[in-house]
């Protein structure tokens, strides 16, 4: 998509700065690794198995490493380079683990880690369109992120969504037994994996509320976890569990920092729960959902 600055009244087209090397995208996403992804840095060019990971990240939400590979050509497959990662990540955990605490000064443990949530993320000025094609399976954890450069130092950063997530990538990888075996460990999260629990009240519910949340900026995106589903800019702003009968609501907002004179929300600080912030609301309609709303307004200027 050609992007344009206002000259004199008129559009001038911004020529885009094509990146030289793979080392070039590289630097701009792990110097924003935060920012951009939401991960933790953990190594930079990290070598194990006989492959060499561009970027290891950690998803602190997740409790997941994530690799990170770059890519200037066209002339690779996703789904193959891709597994070969998670293989590589599920074979080695004590070799991660310890890359962590080590690079990390941190003593996570082999079971603090969610390797469920494991995936791998491809950075690219462009896909084909059979690299996009190959992402449109329900249960590949595999991410394709389009960068581009622009002249008046401007970056653009989008993620491809898979157009469609019906199939499963066993049904195309019978017969490998890598894939079989990331298939059983590794999960695939999505909104319709959580709604599958609700009453079509609830889903309605959700929609809903998803709809009034995405509206407060377009910064926002949702990021679907294996307990809950995070509305996010820099870091999750509010969080949905989803029940057959209502929706648990959680404000990312430390305890004190709520503005909530009808005192809806519930201080779970001292109380063990999924989402993330102190408080949470739980509503199996939507009478104060314009309500909640400006609680969530409040976790946005508060986190975005």
């Amino acid at each position: 998509m050609p992007l344009y600055k206002i000259a004199h009244k008129q559009l001038e087209l911004i020529k885009e700065n094509a990146f030289r090397l793979e080392k070039d995208i590289q630097e701009i996403v792990e110097v924003s690794l935060g920012s951009l992804l939401g991960l933790q840095l953990v190594r930079s060019e990290f070598p194990l198995g006989g492959l060499r990971i561009d970027t290891l990240g950690y998803d602190k939400d997740a409790q997941a490493f994530v690799v990170i590979e770059y890519k200037k050509g066209s002339n690779y497959s996703v789904v193959d380079q891709g597994m070969s990662y998670l293989g590589l990540l599920l074979n080695n955990k004590a070799e991660f683990i310890l890359e962590y605490n080590e690079r990390c000064s941190a003593s996570l443990k082999r079971d603090d880690v969610d390797w469920s949530q494991s995936k791998v993320i491809f950075v690219s000025p462009s896909f084909t369109t059979f690299q996009l094609e190959a992402i449109n399976f329900k249960d590949l954890p595999i991410e394709l992120w389009e960068v581009k450069r622009y002249s008046n130092n401007t970056v653009r950063f989008d993620q491809h969504k898979p157009a469609a997530t019906i199939a499963s990538i066993k049904t195309v990888s019978k017969k490998s037994e890598v894939v079989e075996v990331i298939s059983r460990e590794v999960k695939t999260y999505t909104e319709e994996v959580h709604l599958k629990v609700a009453d079509p009240s609830i889903a309605d519910l959700y929609a809903r509320y998803k709809e009034l949340v995405l509206a407060i900026s377009t910064e926002l995106s949702v990021k679907p976890m294996k307990q809950y589903i995070a509305f996010r800019v820099k870091t999750n702003i509010t969080d949905v569990v989803v029940l057959k009968k209502s929706l648990k609501i959680f404000v990312n907002l430390p305890k004190g920092k709520l503005d909530d004179p009808k005192k809806l929300a519930r201080d779970v600080s001292e109380v063990g729960q999924w989402g993330n912030g102190d408080y949470q609301i739980q509503i199996n309609t939507d009478d104060e959902l314009e309500y909640i709303i400006s609680l969530v307004r409040q976790s946005f200027k508060f986190n975005g």
